[in-house]
């Protein structure tokens, strides 16, 4: 089972909710993400696109690095952005494409 890598956002919350960060490193990115079934790049489309429908900008950023750290390119991830325009709105599409933006230019 592979550990999780540090995060910033489980680390800044780790004190107010230990159990879920716990929940987070050991379960969710311990043993979910490490299952065979789906590759790692594949679960990250899945993710990136999931966060996008839901407009749960505070979790893409660091989704959408890791996706990239997963082997899916920037113009494949613009594609998941064009292509959810019309199944989860424009606006979604249109706030994922600005995340995006700032993650492509912070690497």
């Amino acid at each position: 089972m592979a550990q999780s890598q540090p995060n910033p956002a489980r680390d800044a919350v780790r004190d107010v909710v230990p159990g879920l960060i716990d929940l987070s490193e050991r379960v969710l990115f311990g043993e979910v993400w490490e299952r065979p079934g789906l590759s790692k790049r594949d679960r990250s489309l899945i993710v990136c696109a999931t966060l996008i429908a839901l407009g749960r900008e505070r979790q893409l950023t660091g989704h959408l690095n890791r996706a990239l750290d997963n082997g899916i390119t920037k113009k494949e991830l613009g594609e998941v952005i064009t292509h959810l325009a019309f199944y989860a709105g424009w606006p979604a599409a249109m706030t994922a494409a600005q995340i995006a933006k700032d993650v492509f230019e912070k690497r």
